[in-house]
């Protein structure tokens, strides 16, 4: 399958969301799949309060945050008025964050290691607040990302499950940059249909169309949004 290419830099933020939401819709129709299965995610960091504003004038109200703090900043004002809003953290999460993580987001999507399940239980036991959660398999063993190894996701989802009680309800996965994606996506697949699990946050801007043909749930979109990312 193609690869999807990122819009003009020179269209508006609105023209943008139209043809990502269409190229989705073909892409789930290309692969027999209801568009309606495919949650878009928008990857809001860095971007500026005009840029985020035009993004809710287009009804998006879900949204991928990298980090704690910079979340806090921009969406603890607007939350009061958006209650449809869903927050989902895609970027590495430290243990002495779990706590403001599981106040502000709706979705963690990195869970990747037992320290963080346990840091996790904790908070949303003191919190009385459960975000959903994915684990974050790193499907391509590079050192320098986060992530579980393949060969050990089975045993944190049983961990986070039966011994942290956590409700782990899919995975999350961010193929080498300089690797086809689709065996990554296939691999990804894979450990959740053995685990039980419905969800897959994959796909990005230049490769969602592929990860919908793999069954992609969740895909998280920026540049092809947005534009080229602003630079903090």
């Amino acid at each position: 399958m193609t690869a999807s290419s990122p819009a003009s830099s020179s269209a508006s933020i609105a023209e943008r969301f139209a043809l990502v939401r269409g190229r989705i819709a073909q892409a789930c129709r290309a692969a027999g799949r209801d568009p309606e299965a495919v949650t878009l995610t928008a990857v809001s960091k860095t971007q500026p309060p005009e840029a985020i504003d035009a993004a809710l004038a287009t009804g998006q109200r879900v949204f991928g945050e990298n980090r704690v703090q910079e979340a806090l900043m921009r969406w603890t004002d607007r939350r009061p008025n958006l209650p449809d809003l869903e927050l989902r953290l895609i970027g590495p999460l430290q243990t002495n964050k779990a706590a403001d993580a599981v106040a502000l987001f709706d979705v963690i999507e990195t869970l990747d290691r037992e320290r963080m399940a346990r840091a996790l239980a904790e908070a949303s036991d003191r919190l009385g607040r459960t975000p959903r959660l994915l684990v974050q398999v790193n499907t391509g063993a590079e050192p320098q990302k986060a992530g579980v190894l393949p060969d050990a996701a089975d045993a944190l989802i049983g961990a986070a499950r039966r011994t942290y009680g956590l409700a782990v309800e899919g995975l999350m996965c961010i193929p080498p940059a300089d690797q086809d994606p689709e065996p990554h996506f296939a691999l990804l697949a894979r450990i959740a249909e053995r685990n039980g699990l419905g969800v897959l946050s994959m796909g990005m801007s230049g490769d969602y169309e592929a990860a919908i043909g793999l069954g992609a749930t969740h895909v998280r979109v920026g540049t092809a949004l947005f534009g080229e990312r602003n630079r903090p």
